[in-house]
Order: structure tokens, then C-alpha cells, then sequence
């Protein structure tokens, strides 16, 4: 059965409690961010938003850094994900960039303070962000290069593309999009000219 603490709020006392708590601090986390940002965000904040306790949080967090890299760890395969569900592989592979780059934005814009605490916060943290940040880009760069070893890539004389072009072409969607954010622009906005600049990069016939 679920413990008590002395404010009257459950703390987690089997496994699928656990990762029910978990979650909910992860949420509460992703809440505050939205509210007052990551670097004013306090674990007091993070554990009213999730109706549990500072000892909840301790079971499954050394701290709101560890907390931060859970958050984003979680909404980047997320992201991934749902950029590879959007990419029809039998497409035209523009259309397929189109498909991706569309995802991908909407991914962005659905939760921009997410985004924009990813791209600025994340460099400022410790040795566990920076590894969380090597993982990511390995992660999506494995997408990239996946989405684009295929047949239809292939034929196009296109595929496979090299490692260094997908790491351009994965910072510059970032930096774009951060600071389309920042301006108070919409990430939509920016559709048509990462599509067009993705395809430039991607073509090495161009």
C-alpha cells in the first residue's frame, strides 16, 4: 500500500507506483518550465505541481538537474518517434523531407518552452546534460541517417547521406527554431525555408 508522509501526500511503495510518481514530477517539472522557466523552477515547485513530496521526489531524482535530463531524455524519443511515424518511406524523398521537417515543427511548437529550455538551459548544466546532450544527437542523427538509407533515397541518387551534413542540418533546425521562439515568432512560420535549406544540404547534387 501507498506510505503517508506528514503533509498528507502519498509517496510510492510499489513498482507501478513508482512510475506512476515518476511521471507526475516529470509533468510537474515540464509545468513549471512553462510557468517560470527551468533556472527559477525549485524542486517545492516541481512537487506542489505533482501533489507528492520532496521525498518522492529524492526516491527517484539526486536533483531538478537529474529531474531536467529525465524530462528531456523522455521528450526527445518522443519526438523521434513521431517524426519517423510522419515519413511515408515510399514517398518522393521531398516529400518525405517535407513530412519530417513538418513533424518535426509541430513537435516544437506543441510545447515551445520545452524547446527553448532544451536548446539554452541544457549547455549551462553538468556532466549528466552534456551526456544527455551527446545521446540526443546520436539518437536523432541514427533517425536522420535511417530515414535517408532507403531505397527511394537510393534511386534518387540521393542516400546515404554523410554524418557531418546531418549534424549541420540537426543544429541549424534547433538554432532556427529556438530563435523563432524566442522572438515570440511561430515555429510554423519557419516550415517552408527549413524545408527548402534541408533539401539544399541533403542534395549533394545542389
Amino acid at each position: 500500500m501507498d506510505t503517508m508522509t506528514t503533509a498528507g501526500q502519498r509517496t510510492a511503495s510499489t513498482p507501478e507506483d513508482a512510475g506512476t510518481f515518476r511521471q507526475r514530477l516529470l509533468d510537474g517539472l515540464a509545468s513549471a518550465i512553462v510557468d517560470n522557466g527551468y533556472r527559477s523552477t525549485t524542486v517545492a515547485d516541481i512537487v506542489g505541481r505533482a501533489r507528492t513530496s520532496r521525498r518522492t521526489f529524492y526516491e527517484h531524482f539526486e536533483d531538478k538537474e537529474r529531474c531536467f535530463v529525465a524530462l528531456l531524455a523522455e521528450k526527445n524519443a518522443e519526438m523521434i518517434r513521431e517524426i519517423v511515424a510522419s515519413v511515408d518511406p515510399a514517398a518522393p524523398w521531398e516529400n518525405q523531407v517535407r513530412q519530417a521537417v513538418e513533424a518535426w515543427i509541430v513537435a516544437s511548437e506543441s510545447e515551445p518552452a520545452i524547446t527553448v529550455s532544451w536548446i539554452r538551459d541544457v549547455p549551462s548544466l553538468g556532466v549528466a546534460a552534456r551526456q544527455l546532450q551527446r545521446d540526443s544527437m546520436a539518437a536523432f542523427v541514427t533517425m536522420i541517417e535511417t530515414l535517408c538509407d532507403t531505397d527511394e533515397w537510393r534511386s534518387a541518387g540521393v542516400g546515404p547521406v554523410p554524418r557531418q551534413l546531418i549534424l549541420l542540418l540537426i543544429g541549424g533546425l534547433r538554432e532556427l527554431i529556438a530563435t523563432t521562439v524566442e522572438d515570440g515568432g511561430r515555429v510554423s512560420d519557419i516550415t517552408e525555408i527549413a524545408m527548402r535549406a534541408s533539401i539544399a544540404l541533403l542534395d549533394p547534387r545542389r
